[in-house]
This record gives structure tokens, C-alpha cells and sequence, in this order.
């Protein structure tokens, strides 16, 4: 129960989240733009093919950090549900369910790549034209699991507008950083709708709103750690404030 954590408690789990935060942007980074923007070519399944067989080390170590971002983001959720459940429980706890079901969305959607491998063995005697189904069935996959994706960045940009509330409200994280972190909620959605609505979607807004769940890591490692509760905001907004009076 949120009731019997102690704000020292509440700013480890923050640091904690924090940390975590910060391995999922360095993984994140790493698999989306360093593995997968780098080997798969948009509408070419033999080049992708022959770029994933030349690399396929790298591939799977990009394979392995989307799993692993996937398993952090369990972990966030937790840490972030004990860190604000002092401002509100069940809206803290509906925050954290929100990141719980896309962490699952996402593993879901990484279980695709796997397949890709044996797909594309011996990619580099193909020719240039798709005769041999086995890389189109490759490149497919590759576009299930980004269809996937974003379609799990739904729920992620509304478990931003949550915890976004919930920083706003809480009277220890600067109201300015809640806006900013809803801000960033808002771009995911934006983006994962409109790429839902149409493949010619080109817009990045995430790219520009990121700034919000960046600033929020850094004051998590920096600040959050040594964050007054004593300034709460009054306890009809939340069931578990005692516990930062020790009662």
C-alpha cells in the first residue's frame, strides 16, 4: 500500500525511475536509429535483406535492446506509481497500468523481429527484384512490429498525460515540468494517430516534445531525490498524504 512508504522511500523510487529513463533513451535510441533506421530500407525487402544479413550481430544486439526496454518500462511503472501516489493513488496506479500494457504492447511488437533472421539467410544472392517472397515476408514483419509500436505509443502518450497531471498537482514537481510532460503525452499521440490514419503521415511532433519526458529524467536524477513533500497540495485531492507527515 502506498500508505506505509516513507519519503525516503518515494525519493529512491524516483531516482530508481529516473535511472531507468535514462537506460530506456540510450536503448530506444540505439535500436530505433542506430539498428533499425540504419539496416531497413522503406520499400526495398532485397536491400533490407542484404543489410541485415551483412550486419546481423548488430541486428540482434538491437533485437535484444527493445526487450530490454520493454522489461524497464515495468520497472518505471512501478517506480513512478510510488513516487506520485502521494498525490493520488488510483490516479498514480492508472498511470502506471497505462505504461504496464504498452510494455507488453511493445514486447509483443519486438517478438516480430526475430522471425526477420531466417528470413533474410543468405540475402546477398538475391537480385533486384522481389522474385523470392522470403525477404517481402521479412520487411513485413519489420512493418508489423513499427505498425505495433505506434500503436502502443497510444497508450504511452496517455500515460504522459497522467503522470503530466499528476506532477502539475503534486506541489514537489515544478508545475512547469507537469505541462511539459503532458506536452510530450499529447506529441506521442499525435504522431501514433496519424500514423494510424495514413501511411504518408510524416510528421515527428514526438521529436520536438520528447523535451518534457528528458526534462523529467533529469530532474528525477538530480532534484527529485531531495524534493520537499512537505509542500503537498491539500489531502482531499489524494487518499495517501499521511504518510509524508509520518503519521
Amino acid at each position: 500500500m502506498a500508505a506505509s512508504k516513507t519519503p525516503q522511500t518515494i525519493r529512491r523510487a524516483g531516482a530508481a525511475a529516473g535511472a531507468g529513463i535514462l537506460l530506456i533513451t540510450a536503448l530506444a535510441v540505439f535500436a530505433n536509429f542506430g539498428v533499425l533506421e540504419r539496416l531497413v530500407v522503406e520499400g526495398d525487402a532485397n536491400e533490407t535483406a542484404r543489410r541485415i544479413t551483412a550486419s546481423e550481430g548488430l541486428f540482434r544486439w538491437g533485437i535484444a535492446s527493445l526487450f530490454l526496454v520493454a522489461a524497464l518500462d515495468v520497472a518505471v511503472a512501478w517506480a513512478l506509481r510510488v513516487f506520485f501516489a502521494p498525490v493520488h493513488q488510483n490516479m498514480s496506479m492508472l498511470a502506471a497500468w497505462f505504461r504496464l500494457v504498452y510494455a507488453v504492447v511493445l514486447l509483443v511488437a519486438t517478438s516480430q523481429l526475430p522471425g526477420v533472421l531466417p528470413l533474410v539467410d543468405g540475402a546477398t544472392t538475391f537480385g533486384p527484384y522481389p522474385a523470392d517472397p522470403a525477404p517481402v515476408q521479412a520487411l513485413s514483419r519489420i512493418d508489423t512490429f513499427h505498425d505495433l509500436w505506434n500503436a502502443g505509443l497510444i497508450l504511452f502518450g496517455i500515460h504522459l498525460l497522467l503522470l503530466g497531471w499528476l506532477a502539475f498537482t503534486s506541489g514537489y514537481v515544478p508545475r512547469a515540468l507537469g505541462v511539459l510532460i503532458a506536452l510530450a503525452g499529447l506529441g506521442y499521440l499525435v504522431d501514433s494517430f496519424g500514423a494510424l490514419a495514413s501511411s504518408s503521415y510524416a510528421l515527428d511532433v514526438a521529436v520536438f516534445t520528447f523535451v518534457g519526458e528528458f526534462l523529467l529524467m533529469l530532474w528525477l536524477l538530480a532534484i527529485g531525490r531531495s524534493a520537499a513533500f512537505s509542500k503537498e497540495p491539500p489531502p482531499a485531492r489524494g487518499r495517501s498524504r499521511q504518510e509524508l507527515s509520518g503519521q
